[in-house]
């Protein structure tokens, strides 16, 4: 059977047909830009609803918002995260052993907007339904979507990285757009005079924010649907085991898996020695595997290495929802050439630098080829540019005791964070897709957004200290953040070696 009609992912695509091998964005596979642009509408829904989420639930209510103090907010904007990037593991397990990338991509399309849609409405049952919506709805979405972009490459192809950055960039694009449009019909008065002028209820504004995140989703299934033909060798459903069953057992274990983690990280806020058994138990799996004498285990260590780096690197960068957009929102001057603009705004500013960086980024791991940097390396770059960022606010939270600071200093520290996340998220997206066995890549993949996922739950529990009343307490916030990254930078470098001769060659 050929790779244009295998019923089952795979990496490689050894005999994809030339006029889908070529012919996209640079000279990538056709594919490719099928999956940025329905990757870029996704990000849209999703970055939108995220830059007016907190800023929302803490709101009062006589406002329109929710009412929530700093601490609850933090919590349940970490949870949600969480629980959609942890369902990829579920998504990637029924997209290997059930309905494939391609159908999972699109049924998990059709939940987050419905999820959107939902929030729109204006309740807080309403809320918290669409909430849950979209995190179903990202679980299946978000692995399958990243597993279909590495299968459009041969394993040997150099493009691959290159190729991810691009992916990137389409990511960062609809980031980009959705605050400005979303963060203006939640905080604009402009909008709200508008509204007011049709006999609504100003206060609604946020839920109108809401439905346009929905609105993106939906723009982006139908560039899916109607560019399917181009994604025709990837993402076919499986074939069922030997004797025509499904393995349902497993899938009963990794549903009542994932319910566990879940239920477990939302009671960590309560139990701390949760999260620290999270991070023993992850140490143990990496010397179990290390040392076994297979290089399947070696590599399946390394993976687990990258997943514990990544986790740290999200529990900083991921605060930008969250304790950043408080302090843009209460302890920013949000004006730029003598224009105000609303403090939603600034979750697009980390996009800009994406949309400016990736293409630098991308020519230079071509320009560099066999010789640019190992992937080991390239992740203890990205935790160091984290740290620094936070080792930047601690100067500028200190500043904010004499009132509004700069908006230049929220400029630099997005733009170090997004350096480190060049260095990082795409580098470990193609890594993945390089090291995972091919009968589990739809499962590493998940893995691989477990990482965000707990990564996003410690940024919401981070977060949940913010306090922007006191600044020699907010400067002691960011610098412990900015010293325990640091930390785990150094630990990372000294297991560089180790970690490259885990990996058995793949760089």
């Amino acid at each position: 059977m050929t790779a244009m009609t295998s019923p089952t992912p795979s990496v490689g695509t050894p005999a994809v047909p030339t006029d889908l091998h070529t012919g996209g964005l640079g000279g990538h596979p056709r594919g490719l830009t099928t999956l940025f642009l329905a990757e870029m509408w996704e990000r849209f829904s999703f970055y939108g609803m995220r830059a007016i989420l907190m800023l929302f639930m803490v709101l009062a209510v006589t406002e329109g918002g929710l009412g929530y103090d700093t601490k609850k907010a933090a919590g349940i904007y970490g949870t949600y995260t969480m629980s959609g990037y942890l369902l990829c593991i579920l998504g990637g397990f029924l997209a290997d052993n059930f309905i494939g990338a391609r159908r999972s991509v699109l049924i998990g399309g059709i939940i987050i907007a419905l999820g959107h849609f939902t929030m729109a409405l204006n309740s807080e049952l309403t809320f918290f339904i669409g909430l849950a919506l979209v995190a179903a709805g990202t679980g299946l979405l978000k692995p399958n979507i990243s597993t279909m972009v590495g299968s459009l490459y041969r394993p040997e192809d150099e493009r691959r990285d290159a190729g991810f950055s691009i992916f990137y960039m389409g990511i960062n694009l609809g980031a980009f757009l959705a605050p400005l449009i979303c963060g203006y019909l939640a905080q604009s008065a402009g909008w709200k005079a508008t509204l007011t002028g049709w006999g609504l209820d100003p206060r609604s504004s946020w839920h109108w924010g809401f439905a346009a995140a929905g609105v993106g989703m939906t723009l982006g299934l139908i560039v899916y649907v109607r560019q399917r033909s181009r994604l025709a060798h990837v993402g076919n459903a499986p074939a069922p085991e030997t004797g025509g069953t499904r393995p349902w057992g497993k899938l009963g274990m990794v549903l009542l898996g994932s319910l566990a983690l879940i239920i477990a990280m939302w009671f960590s806020d309560t139990y701390q020695w949760i999260v620290y058994l999270l991070f023993a138990l992850q140490i143990a799996l990496i010397l179990y595997f290390a040392f076994r004498p297979s290089q399947e285990s070696k590599r399946i260590a390394a993976i687990l290495v990258f997943f514990f780096a990544a986790e740290i690197f999200w529990a900083i960068f991921e605060q930008t929802g969250s304790s950043i957009s408080l302090f843009a929102d209460r302890l920013t001057r949000n004006e730029m050439l003598g224009q105000n603009f609303p403090s939603s705004w600034w979750q697009s500013v980390n996009s800009i630098w994406v949309i400016l960086l990736a293409p630098v980024f991308a020519w230079l791991w071509i320009k560099l080829g066999s010789k640019q940097p190992s992937s080991p390396v390239k992740f203890t770059l990205g935790l160091l540019f984290v740290a620094l960022s936070f080792m930047l606010m601690v100067p500028a939270a200190r500043l904010t005791a004499h009132g509004l600071i700069s908006p230049l200093w929220l400029l630099a520290l997005f733009f170090l964070q997004t350096v480190g996340e060049m260095l990082l998220s795409p580098v470990g997206l193609s890594t993945m897709t390089k090291l995972a066995p091919p009968r589990l890549l739809g499962l590493v993949m998940g893995i691989w957004f477990l990482a965000a996922a707990l990564g996003n739950k410690l940024a919401g529990v981070l977060a949940g200290d913010f306090k922007s009343e006191n600044a020699g307490e907010l400067a002691t916030f960011f610098w412990h953040q900015a010293l325990g990254v640091g930390v785990c930078t150094l630990a990372l470098f000294a297991l560089v070696p180790w970690v490259k001769r885990l990996m058995g060659g793949v760089r």
